[in-house]
Protein backbone atom coordinates (compact mmCIF):
# COMPACT_ATOMS: atom_id res chain seq x y z
CA UNK A 1 0.00 0.00 0.00
CA UNK A 2 1.36 3.39 -0.98
CA UNK A 3 -0.71 5.33 1.55
CA UNK A 4 0.78 8.27 3.30
CA UNK A 5 0.12 11.73 4.59
CA UNK A 6 0.41 14.68 2.26
CA UNK A 7 2.22 12.59 -0.36
CA UNK A 8 4.74 11.24 2.16
CA UNK A 9 5.34 7.58 2.87
CA UNK A 10 4.88 6.30 6.40
CA UNK A 11 8.65 5.92 6.65
CA UNK A 12 9.00 9.65 6.01
CA UNK A 13 6.26 10.39 8.54
CA UNK A 14 8.25 8.39 11.13
CA UNK A 15 11.37 10.42 10.26
CA UNK A 16 9.36 13.63 10.66
CA UNK A 17 8.25 12.42 14.10
CA UNK A 18 11.90 11.79 15.03
CA UNK A 19 12.89 15.30 13.97
CA UNK A 20 9.89 16.89 15.68
CA UNK A 21 8.21 18.14 12.48
CA UNK A 22 5.11 15.98 12.94
CA UNK A 23 3.21 15.49 16.17
CA UNK A 24 1.18 12.30 16.43
CA UNK A 25 -2.11 12.77 18.25
CA UNK A 26 -5.65 11.36 17.94
CA UNK A 27 -6.72 14.19 15.64
CA UNK A 28 -3.76 13.49 13.33
CA UNK A 29 -4.66 9.77 13.29
CA UNK A 30 -8.36 10.39 12.58
CA UNK A 31 -7.86 10.40 8.79
CA UNK A 32 -5.86 7.14 8.79
CA UNK A 33 -7.43 3.83 7.78
CA UNK A 34 -6.59 0.45 9.31
CA UNK A 35 -3.66 -0.35 7.01
CA UNK A 36 -2.15 3.12 7.41
CA UNK A 37 -2.24 2.78 11.21
CA UNK A 38 -0.47 -0.60 11.02
CA UNK A 39 2.10 0.74 8.56
CA UNK A 40 2.81 3.80 10.72
CA UNK A 41 3.17 1.63 13.82
CA UNK A 42 5.66 -0.67 12.07
CA UNK A 43 7.69 2.26 10.74
CA UNK A 44 7.77 3.95 14.16
CA UNK A 45 9.08 0.72 15.71
CA UNK A 46 11.75 0.38 13.00
CA UNK A 47 12.75 4.00 13.54
CA UNK A 48 12.95 3.38 17.30
CA UNK A 49 15.37 0.50 16.71
CA UNK A 50 17.44 2.67 14.37
CA UNK A 51 17.69 5.53 16.86
CA UNK A 52 18.56 3.18 19.71
CA UNK A 53 21.45 1.81 17.65
CA UNK A 54 22.99 5.24 17.09
CA UNK A 55 26.38 5.39 18.80
CA UNK A 56 26.81 8.26 21.26
CA UNK A 57 29.84 9.10 23.38
CA UNK A 58 28.99 9.30 27.07
CA UNK A 59 30.86 12.57 27.46
CA UNK A 60 28.96 14.21 24.56
CA UNK A 61 26.02 15.68 26.47
CA UNK A 62 24.41 17.43 23.47
CA UNK A 63 24.41 14.28 21.30
CA UNK A 64 23.01 12.22 24.16
CA UNK A 65 20.27 14.78 24.79
CA UNK A 66 19.35 14.78 21.08
CA UNK A 67 19.21 10.97 20.98
CA UNK A 68 17.05 10.86 24.11
CA UNK A 69 14.71 13.52 22.68
CA UNK A 70 14.28 11.47 19.50
CA UNK A 71 13.57 8.35 21.56
CA UNK A 72 11.05 10.24 23.67
CA UNK A 73 9.19 11.54 20.58
CA UNK A 74 9.07 8.05 19.08
CA UNK A 75 7.96 6.44 22.33
CA UNK A 76 5.14 8.96 22.78
CA UNK A 77 4.02 8.48 19.16
CA UNK A 78 4.03 4.69 19.53
CA UNK A 79 1.94 4.87 22.71
CA UNK A 80 -0.59 7.19 21.05
CA UNK A 81 -0.85 4.96 17.95
CA UNK A 82 -1.21 1.84 20.13
CA UNK A 83 -4.00 3.42 22.21
CA UNK A 84 -5.77 4.73 19.11
CA UNK A 85 -5.62 1.26 17.52
CA UNK A 86 -6.98 -0.32 20.70
CA UNK A 87 -9.92 2.13 20.76
CA UNK A 88 -10.69 1.40 17.08
CA UNK A 89 -10.15 -2.34 17.62
CA UNK A 90 -7.31 -2.52 15.09
CA UNK A 91 -4.93 -5.42 15.76
CA UNK A 92 -1.29 -4.41 15.59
Amino acid sequence: MAGGVGGKSMKQVAIDVIDGYTAVNPIFLKKFDKEMIKDLYENLNKAMTGVRNLPVQFNDIVAMRNKNMKLQRLHNAIIIVRNHAREKRIPL
